[in-house]
């Protein structure tokens, strides 16, 4: 199984740090590779053109930048996901890791 790179979008704050830990966490849990990070909406366009992201998660607090992004890597066939507001608020790793890998082939 091939790494997995998952981007979540947010405003960059330190609950999305955790949720990052919670999913690597996850992750390594369950023997997946997986390259978890997150960035601000003003950095995601430098890692789009720069990495091959899997899957891309946005944060509640940014989901109205959904349609604006989905068209920005709708040539790059990328899954532009919304963090479901439960799960964001647990900090549930394992549940935001399920959802992101139920878009990754």
């Amino acid at each position: 199984m091939s790494i997995k790179t998952i981007m979540l979008v947010c405003t960059a704050g330190v609950s999305t740090s955790k949720l990052v830990s919670n999913m690597r966490t996850a992750a390594d849990d369950r023997g997946i590779e997986a390259d978890i990070f997150a960035v601000s909406p003003n950095e995601a366009d430098g890692y789009l053109s720069s990495k091959d992201i899997d899957v891309l998660l946005l944060g509640p607090q940014v989901k109205f930048l959904k349609d604006q992004i989905q068209e920005k890597v709708s040539s790059k066939n990328i899954p532009v996901e919304i963090i479901d507001m439960r799960n964001f608020e647990n900090m549930n790793g394992e549940a935001v890791l399920d959802k992101a890998l139920e878009f990754v082939h």
